[in-house]
């Protein structure tokens, strides 16, 4: 049997993500029928971590509108029978280092007509992200087969307060007997199931149908109560993102007081107006249970959120 090529690209500010895809792709190493290839994602300027927080609101216009940065270039003459891609969320989309790497002439030439499988590690909104990715797949013609997503332990509530503290300091132990920050361990080694299918799959030549090979294996679930808040959420990023990008480059003075403004204005939106919208929202959801239910299986695809198969993947 040909040894089958999987090409793995992504990037980890903190080091989380790079511990889930390392995870997710464990067996493939033990496998002399693949070879496996991992490429970071390394922009010319870095983006620090821990963020500052002048530094971290200043880059969602950017991010929302997907607009690159500078990369390092990737050299590589192989051709990959499948990619996995794994990205954090920036503001409900792919972070730019992320972005930037799809606008590049290697992810032309490398993602056309390949197989893809989007792994995501975030807090817990990542549908409109993932939305931008569909388009960013599509305009490079590759064919997105599934989409596995892992999010933070803990209720939005404690992850309102623990990931910005992790995202700020660094430090993501337990405070105020709230959970720690960022994924929970044992999902992080649960995710080798995916690789077991993927390795399965791969041996059986699935990968050259274009079809979902990690379905059945709850690969994503939605939160139906948190969709109608991503799509509001994103279009006041997208119409101060426009207004800030007006006044300057990343950095420049002029855009600092507009930045600054609207951290405020999201802060009082969050306190005031959006307890009520969750509210509102919940009077909604049951009014138009069907049509909520029709976005949630939509947002899930390609993978699903079913759990028939988890018994033969463990």
């Amino acid at each position: 049997m040909n040894q089958k090529k999987v090409l793995v690209v992504s990037y980890s500010q903190t080091g989380q993500l790079t511990k889930v895809v390392n995870n997710f792709t464990k067996l493939f190493l033990e496998d002399e029928s693949i070879q496996i290839v991992h490429k970071n994602i390394k922009p010319k300027k870095s983006y620090p971590f821990p963020w500052d927080l002048m530094t971290f609101m200043d880059t969602f216009p950017e991010s929302v509108h997907l607009v690159a940065c500078e990369i390092e270039d990737f050299e590589d003459d192989n051709d990959y029978d499948l990619i996995i891609l794994s990205y954090q969320v920036w503001f409900l989309s792919p972070s730019i280092p992320v972005t930037s790497f799809l606008k590049s002439d290697w992810a032309k030439k490398k993602f056309a007509n390949k197989p893809v499988i989007t792994l995501i590690g975030c807090r817990n909104m990542w549908i409109m992200a993932q939305e931008k990715m569909k388009q960013l797949l599509i305009d490079l013609n590759a064919n997105l087969i599934d989409n596995v997503v892992l999010i933070d332990k803990g209720n939005s509530l404690e992850t309102f307060i623990t990931t910005p503290r992790w995202m700020l300091t660094g430090k993501k132990n337990s405070i105020l007997g709230l959970s720690t920050a960022g994924i929970d361990e044992n999902e992080i080694v649960k995710s080798q199931r995916f690789g077991k299918a993927l390795l399965n799959a791969l041996k059986n030549n699935k990968e050259k149908e274009n079809k979902s090979l990690l379905w059945g294996l709850k690969a994503v679930e939605v939160n139906a109560k948190l969709i109608k808040s991503e799509k509001i959420a994103t279009k006041s990023f997208l119409i101060w993102g426009s207004l800030i990008r007006k006044l300057g480059k990343p950095g420049s003075l002029k855009r600092k007081p507009i930045v600054m403004l609207y951290l405020v204005f999201l802060l009082f939106m969050i306190i005031t107006v959006v307890p009520i919208n969750m509210i509102i929202q919940s009077i909604l959801r049951i009014v138009n249970e069907k049509s909520v239910k029709k976005q949630k299986e939509f947002y899930e695809l390609p993978s699903g959120s079913s759990e028939e198969r988890m018994k033969d993947f463990q």
